[in-house]
């Protein structure tokens, strides 16, 4: 193979990809439509031209053959009053009107049956442009229908990767943090509480167990429901220093 063949080759092959790529479908059927339009308006003009011929020869043999009877009248008016003659060139009038009568006729039968093919390619083609109307809308809509989908999946194929759709992952990623975050903070903050509560009730029992003590020192009895006042309590007739600072400790109590 030579190199003009290949080179002519790859230029065929690019300028066919590209004029595949510029055609536009629904431009293409709108041309198409109007080309076979045009088609229509030549056939019918066509028609019409082969009509007009054929009702003209249709007038012109007619009128050769009415000229054809009139010289056959002609003829026997001649031969009736014994000329013989007149007849004879009346005859050969006749003879010749009937003449081109005849071509006339072969003619207009050739002229017929051209019209009427002609009629029926017209009516054809009128079909085919209605069926074409028909179908070009229905291959636009189909079309559009077409480049709206691959336009949608496009969109949807690039949603991964859009910054659009990045934006919304990382702030999806920022609210489950900030909520584990929350979560930790409340777990937190419940411990903190339960370790209040728990120091609290460790300090009543501390409290109750030095009642007990004070008690037995005294000799008295611990009510559980509340702390005894000062007021209450029966002091001994000799208050020793131990017994006084005890006291001492009570009336603190009291006031906290």
């Amino acid at each position: 193979m030579g190199l003009f063949d290949r080179l002519g080759r790859v230029v065929r092959a690019n300028l066919n990809d590209l004029v595949s790529k510029a055609e536009d479908p629904e431009k293409i059927l709108e041309q198409a439509i109007i080309d076979m339009q045009e088609d229509l308006v030549q056939l019918r003009q066509a028609v019409a031209q082969v009509i007009a011929s054929q009702k003209r020869t249709e007038q012109q043999y007619n009128k050769n053959q009415a000229e054809a009877n009139s010289w056959q009248q002609r003829a026997q008016l001649a031969l009736s009053k014994g000329d013989e003659d007149l007849a004879r060139q009346a005859l050969q009038r006749k003879k010749a009107a009937s003449d081109t009568a005849g071509m006339l006729k072969q003619q207009l039968d050739q002229q017929f049956s051209q019209s009427e093919q002609m009629k029926k390619n017209l009516i054809a083609l009128e079909s085919k442009i209605g069926e074409a109307k028909t179908k070009k809308e229905m291959l636009k809509a189909r079309a559009k229908a077409a480049q709206a989908n691959k336009q949608l999946q496009s969109a949807v194929s690039s949603m991964g990767t859009s910054s659009a759709m990045g934006a919304f992952e990382r702030m999806e990623d920022k609210v489950l943090s900030l909520e584990a975050e929350s979560q930790s903070a409340y777990e937190l903050a419940g411990t903190g509480l339960e370790s209040q509560f728990a120091q609290l009730e460790a300090g009543s029992d501390v409290d109750y167990e030095l009642e007990m003590m004070k008690a037995q020192l005294t000799g008295g009895s611990v009510n559980q429901g509340a702390l005894p006042s000062s007021s209450t309590a029966q002091p001994e007739k000799s208050a020793s220093p131990v017994d006084t600072e005890l006291e001492q400790l009570r009336q603190q109590l009291d006031k906290m």
